[in-house]
C-alpha cells in the first residue's frame, strides 16, 4: 500500500527530515566511504564483476549502509527489501522468503537487506542459510556491532564482511555543504561553532545534518551562532558508546595498553572517554588495580596501593570527586616503572604445579606434631633462618623429584633493580655454603 502512495507522488508533500532528503542518489554521491566506493573499492570492484554475494555492512551508526544497500539493488537491477530485526519475527521472515521466491519465479532477484541482523536470535540468523545458498536472496545485514561476536559462524562464513566507517571531518564537512546549497542558505555558525558541530557529529553523518536542521529551526534572522551558544541550542549527542558491546572493549583495552605503555596522555583520554560514555567507574578502578599487578608488579609496589586507595576514594565520594582518583591512579601506573615478571612467575608456577601433579615438599620443612612423624624424620635438621648468618640458611626447599626451578626474573627497572640484587646475593651464599 505504501509503495502505491509513494509510486502516486502522494508524499511529497509530508515533512521530511533533512538527512532523508539528502540521502544519496547514487554511490558516487555517498561521503566518506572510498575504501568501498571509491575506483578501486572493494563494493566498486564487486559491482564490476556482475555479482555480489552476500554482505555484511558493519560500521557505526550514519555511515551510509541503508543507503549503499538501497544503491546496490539499483546498481545490480534488484527488487530492494528492507526489514528491521527489531520488528521483525519468525513469521516474517518466512513471509518475506516466500515473497523473494515468488519474485525469483518471475525472473526478478531480491536484495534482502536487514538492519540491526545482530538483533537477530542464533535460530532466526541460521534461517538465511537456505535462502542465501540457492539464491533465492542476496543478504545485505547491517550491524553497529562487531559482526565476529554477533554473528554465527555459519552465517559469516557465507558473506563478506565490508567495514563502514566513522566520517571524518572532511565528510561531514562535505554533508554540511550540501545541506546548504539544498537549503540555499549558509549555517548561521562562526568558524569556531562550525568545527563544534562536526564534532560533536562524532562520525555520524544523519546526526550532523539533523543538528544543522536544529540550528537552522533556532536561528533568528542575521543571528551567527558561536561554540557556547551553539552547545546551548543542540546541547550534545551521547557518545557512540555501548557499555556492554565493542566499544566498552574497545576503550579498556586502549586504556590498559596505554598505561603499559607509559602514555599517560593517551591514558587520561581513554579514561575520560570511558567516563564520558557512562562506563562504571568501579569497573575502571579494578582493571586499573590489574594493571598495578600486571604491569607492574614489584618494579612499584606501590602502584597496588595506590590503585586500591583509588578505588577507596570513589567509594567514598562518589562522582564526579571520585573519579579524579581514578584519573591520578591512571596517571601514576602510567608513569611508574614497568615489569611483568610476577605476573610471569606466576604462570610459570601454574605451568609447574599443573604438570607436576602432588609432589611432596622435602621432610626437613614440613612440622612435626606427633611421634610418628617426627621417627619418619619430619623437620630434622631444620635450619631456622633467622638464627643464621645474614638471616639465610640456603636450604633446598624443593621437592626432591622436581629440583631447585628458576620462575621468577626480576627486571632491571624500579625496586625490582633492588630485589634483582637480594636474589644474586642469596643465591652466591646458597652456593657457598653447599660447598
Amino acid at each position: 500500500m505504501n509503495d502505491l502512495f509513494e509510486r502516486a507522488g502522494l508524499d511529497r508533500n509530508a515533512p521530511r527530515p533533512l538527512a532523508d532528503r539528502l540521502r544519496p542518489q547514487s554511490l558516487s554521491d555517498v561521503a566518506g566511504q572510498d575504501h568501498l566506493l571509491g575506483a578501486d573499492g572493494a563494493l566498486t570492484r564487486l559491482i564490476g564483476s556482475g555479482t555480489l554475494g552476500s554482505l555484511v555492512f558493519w560500521g557505526p551508526p550514519g555511515t551510509g549502509k541503508t543507503t549503499v544497500a538501497r544503491l546496490l539493488a539499483h546498481e545490480t537491477e534488484l527488487a530492494f527489501v528492507q526489514i528491521s530485526a527489531i520488528f521483525s519475527g519468525v513469521a516474517d521472515l518466512k513471509k518475506t522468503f516466500e515473497e523473494a521466491r515468488a519474485r525469483r519465479r518471475m525472473g526478478q532477484g531480491t536484495l534482502l537487506f536487514v538492519d540491526e541482523i545482530h538483533r537477530f536470535n542464533r535460530a532466526q540468523q541460521d534461517s538465511f542459510l537456505p535462502v542465501m545458498e540457492d539464491g533465492t536472496v542476496t543478504l545485505i545485514g547491517a550491524t553497529t556491532e562487531n559482526p565476529s561476536f554477533e554473528l554465527n559462524a555459519a552465517l559469516l562464513s557465507r558473506a563478506r564482511v565490508m567495514t563502514f566507517k566513522a566520517l571524518d571531518e572532511a565528510a561531514i564537512e562535505k554533508l554540511l555543504a550540501r545541506a546548504e546549497a539544498a537549503e540555499a542558505k549558509a549555517l548561521p555558525l562562526d568558524v569556531d561553532a562550525r568545527a563544534a558541530l562536526i564534532g560533536m557529529a562524532d562520525g555520524d553523518g544523519r546526526a550532523a545534518l539533523t543538528l544543522a536542521e536544529e540550528i537552522w529551526r533556532a536561528a533568528k534572522d542575521d543571528e551567527i551562532f558561536d561554540r557556547a551558544h551553539l552547545s546551548d541550542i543542540v546541547q550534545r549527542r551521547a557518545p557512540i558508546y555501548d557499555k556492554a558491546q565493542e566499544g566498552h572493549y574497545n576503550l579498556i583495552s586502549a586504556l590498559h595498553k596505554t598505561v603499559r605503555g607509559s602514555d599517560p596522555d593517551a591514558a587520561l583520554y581513554y579514561l575520560a572517554r570511558m567516563f564520558d560514555g557512562g562506563e562504571d567507574p568501579l569497573f575502571i578502578a579494578r582493571r586499573v588495580v590489574r594493571m598495578a599487578v600486571e604491569d607492574i608488579g614489584l618494579a612499584d609496589p606501590q602502584a597496588l596501593v595506590i590503585a586500591n586507595a583509588a578505588k577507596d576514594a570513589y567509594d567514598f565520594l562518589g562522582s564526579p570527586e571520585g573519579e579524579l582518583a581514578i584519573a591520578q591512579a591512571v596517571v601514576y601506573c602510567a608513569t611508574a616503572p614497568k615489569s611483568n615478571a610476577g605476573y610471569i612467575a606466576f604462570k610459570r608456577a601454574t605451568r609447574l604445579a599443573k604438570e607436576h601433579g602432588s609432589l611432596m615438599p622435602p621432610k626437613v620443612i614440613l612440622n612435626a606434631p606427633t611421634k610418628l612423624m617426627r621417627e619418619e624424620g619430619y623437620g630434622e635438621n631444620y635450619a631456622y633462618d633467622h638464627d643464621e648468618p645474614d638471616g639465610f640458611s640456603g636450604q633446598d626447599y624443593w621437592p626432591e623429584k622436581l629440583g631447585r626451578q628458576k620462575l621468577y626474573e626480576p627486571v632491571e627497572r624500579g625496586f625490582e633493580r633492588e630485589i634483582g640484587k637480594r636474589l644474586e646475593y642469596w643465591a652466591k651464599l646458597r652456593k657457598e655454603r653447599r660447598n
